[in-house]
């Protein structure tokens, strides 16, 4: 059934993004704004200034919309995966896994496929997370944010940095699910569906390995989300690079890296888990 895998895509995108949206607030300040001396200091004035729900500002839009854009990541992957290595197998050879180059290949087309989606949702996420009590609130939550984006910039301002977010997403969601399935076969007898252990320790390094490639371009996509938004202006995603270096050196494409690794063992671990759970059992009851 091709829409199994959406709807468990979804449901596993909402429970990850709970997990990991407090730390995803932090690594999103400290990308963009430069009063912050790290992770800690970031942590502490968050809390200080705007209590626990600082952490959680943005969340209530995309628990439901990031978790569409999951589904549309997992379920391209899912049917793409199954085309291109039905199209590779022999009539004889039916039980044979997909190779590594067709999982890679996957993974790039559910990045690409799940662009559309994911950018406007980001975009109002980083805008609504970058609101501090000390700097004012421009936006008094998730539809105000898209209406004030429409009535400023138009439609296309609701993909602002696109470019870079393209540029992180469709070969990073390829490296994505390529550690994911390798180390799922390395921990799994031949013939047997891997268990849950090894689809946590699969999930959270293919989480890691994922966003050490993706943090670059991450801090590049959130700084031009950000033009506009109160944020410094950029002409586009070369211009940002440039001034960025120029500025902070080649270590601001590392901002948030920590983070990012620290945030990504435990959220893609859930999400991997709650996806193969989910598509285990409605799977199973669809066939009864």
């Amino acid at each position: 059934m091709p829409f199994v895998e959406f709807i468990a895509g979804w449901i596993s995108g909402a429970v990850g993004l709970v997990v990991g949206h407090p730390l995803d607030t932090v690594k999103v300040r400290l990308q963009t704004q430069a009063v912050y001396r790290g992770i800690f200091d970031c942590v502490v004035q968050t809390y200080t200034h705007e209590g626990c729900r600082g952490f959680f500002k943005g969340m209530s839009f995309p628990v439901l919309s990031i978790a569409i854009s999951n589904s549309v990541a997992f379920g391209s992957y899912s049917n793409a995966l199954d085309y291109l290595a039905q199209s590779h197998r022999n009539n004889s050879d039916q039980s044979k896994q997909p190779s590594l180059t067709a999982v890679f290949m996957a993974g790039c087309f559910s990045g690409l496929a799940q662009l559309f989606v994911t950018a406007p949702i980001d975009l109002v996420k980083v805008r609504l997370q970058n609101q501090t009590r000390s700097g004012g609130n421009k936006y008094r939550g998730p539809i105000h944010c898209i209406a004030v984006i429409l009535r400023e910039d138009g439609v296309k301002g609701l993909f602002r940095g696109m470019w870079a977010l393209a540029l992180r997403d469709v070969p990073c969601f390829g490296v994505y699910f390529l550690p994911y399935e390798l180390i799922c076969r390395m921990l799994t007898e031949e013939g047997k569906q891997p268990g849950n252990c090894a689809v946590l320790v699969a999930g959270g390094v293919a989480g890691v390995v994922t966003w050490a490639c993706a943090t670059p371009m991450d801090v590049v996509k959130a700084r031009l989300q950000m033009s506009g938004g109160g944020g410094r202006m950029y002409s586009g995603v070369m211009n940002c690079i440039t001034v960025s270096v120029r500025e902070e050196g080649i270590r601001v494409f590392f901002k948030g890296l920590l983070l990012n690794s620290v945030r990504a063992f435990p959220v893609n671990a859930v999400t991997f888990l709650s996806f193969e759970m989910l598509l285990r059992a409605m799977t199973n009851s669809s066939q009864d």
